[in-house]
């Protein structure tokens, strides 16, 4: 009698949900989708966290980086700029509000290509081209709800500082 009850509720919430997306329009299914996944992402890092583990764990970074605002780019690039600033960081060549106290500069040849998703050999107009794109998409201008100067002054830094070694 327990396994007809069960599947009975089963049924009735199935029926339920597929009964919503069938009234409701794709954009409040994508807006709660897109909420749910979040408030799933929160509990995992939140249980991550209390279980010991760091608290800027994977589900907690990518739920900042879903909430910054930065137009244009993908949580993949959005990830590897972080991964990227947190190496600069922790060699000590990058820190908030300060690139380099000697005047040079601070990135160097590996990490300017890495940052401007380039490789060796790559030619000027290359170069200028992936600078501008990537200026295009974080530039603080465009997106004034996001403190992106930094990343702009970097990738700038980036930029000169292959330019330099093509001439």
């Amino acid at each position: 009698m327990n396994l007809f009850l069960v599947g009975t509720i089963i049924f009735v919430a199935i029926y339920l949900i597929l009964n919503w997306f069938a009234k409701t329009s794709s954009k409040k299914i994508a807006h709660f989708l897109k909420r749910l996944a979040v408030l799933l992402s929160l509990a995992l890092a939140t249980l991550l966290a209390v279980g010991g583990k760091y608290l800027f764990s994977l589900p907690f970074l990518l739920i900042l980086l879903t909430g910054l605002k930065i137009k244009g780019l993908t949580a993949f690039q959005m990830l590897q700029l972080w991964r990227l600033i947190q190496f600069l960081k922790n060699s000590g060549r990058f820190s908030q509000g300060q690139f380099g106290s000697k005047g040079s500069t601070s990135v160097s040849s590996d990490d300017a290509l890495k940052l401007l998703g380039l490789k060796k050999g790559c030619s000027k107009k290359d170069v200028i081209r992936a600078a501008a794109k990537l200026q295009k998409k974080i530039h603080p201008d465009i997106n004034r709800d996001v403190n992106t100067e930094e990343l702009s002054k970097l990738v700038n830094e980036a930029k000169e500082k292959l330019l330099k070694e093509l001439v």
